[in-house]
């Protein structure tokens, strides 16, 4: 009988099994093909073939930005600057949020909580108005538009002021991400650390943030990515290329009225996904531990 049982449960295993493969095919023979293309001149599919149509045609031009073009590696430093402004500031402020909303009863949270729902469903894109007339006001403040070192301030044209539009487009779904990793969480140790006379700011810093880093780390995954993709915000509101990002200069390879080299945006689509990849590979312990549970935190 236990045979048979286990005989039926591997069969109905290798159902999803299969269709998850079928639906992963296409995804591998994408990236497969993006690799092939940036070593190539052209491809027939996913074969190399040189100018003539014939197999071969391997070439490392596709790649030669990296030394041709020196502006490549400061579009690099600005988009890093990005990511890791946003991861910061998105992980802070929503693990803040997210423990107050989960911890505290205060007047007004559940309309806070549904508030952020329908922030989250606003494109970003029909906010654009808006938000340029508030990096102009902030830019004409002294220092803090502009003058800062690095971010060059946080008005308008100014990557400071792109950070600080994506942090508060991104805080949303982090607030919410937080809270949940926050409800999972055993109060046992957090109402010892208060009766021993533990601040709250205190209690969240020391003992209670250790014991989620794998919502810390998941967070601060889909915030890098998000950052380093990052291509609306910018394109829009860095006007001038020494503050421009790699997604924008993605794009200006890409023209409407000449020939595309797409073997060319293939390497550079690749170069670009090379930092989150080291990324992943740093944090995925973290990451992957979300699947082994928590324990229930109380109400």
């Amino acid at each position: 009988m236990e045979e048979t049982m286990g005989v039926g449960s591997r069969g109905r295993a290798v159902v999803p099994t299969l269709l998850l493969a079928l639906l992963t095919v296409p995804i591998v023979v994408g990236y497969i093909w993006v690799l092939i293309s940036t070593f190539a001149q052209r491809t027939h599919g996913l074969i190399p073939v040189d100018s003539d149509g014939n197999f071969g045609g391997l070439t490392l031009r596709n790649w030669s930005f990296l030394w041709e073009d020196p502006v490549i590696w400061r579009l690099v430093a600005n988009t890093f600057v990005l990511a890791v402004g946003l991861t910061v500031g998105v992980v802070l402020v929503a693990s803040m949020a997210g423990y107050a909303l989960s911890r505290i009863s205060f007047p007004g949270r559940r309309t806070f909580l549904a508030t952020t729902l329908i922030l989250h469903a606003f494109p970003s894109v029909t906010l654009l108005i808006a938000i340029y007339f508030v990096l102009r006001w902030i830019g004409d403040i002294p220092v803090l538009g502009r003058g800062l070192p690095l971010i060059g301030g946080f008005g308008y044209n100014t990557l400071g002021g792109v950070i600080l539009v994506s942090v508060a487009l991104e805080l949303p779904l982090g607030i919410w991400l937080m809270k949940g990793f926050f409800d999972q969480v055993s109060w046992d140790m957090e109402r010892a650390a208060l009766i021993d006379g533990c601040t709250r700011f205190r209690t969240w810093w020391q003992i209670v943030m250790p014991m989620i880093k794998p919502g810390i780390a998941a967070l601060s995954i889909f915030t890098f990515i998000s950052g380093w993709n990052a291509f609306l915000i910018p394109y829009t509101f860095l006007t001038s290329q020494e503050q421009s990002t790699i997604a924008p200069y993605v794009r200006g390879l890409i023209s409407d009225t000449a020939p595309v080299n797409y073997s060319e945006v293939a390497a550079v689509g690749l170069f670009q996904l090379i930092p989150v990849l080291i990324f992943f590979i740093f944090t995925q312990e973290y990451l992957l531990s979300i699947f082994g549970g928590g324990s229930k935190g109380g109400s």
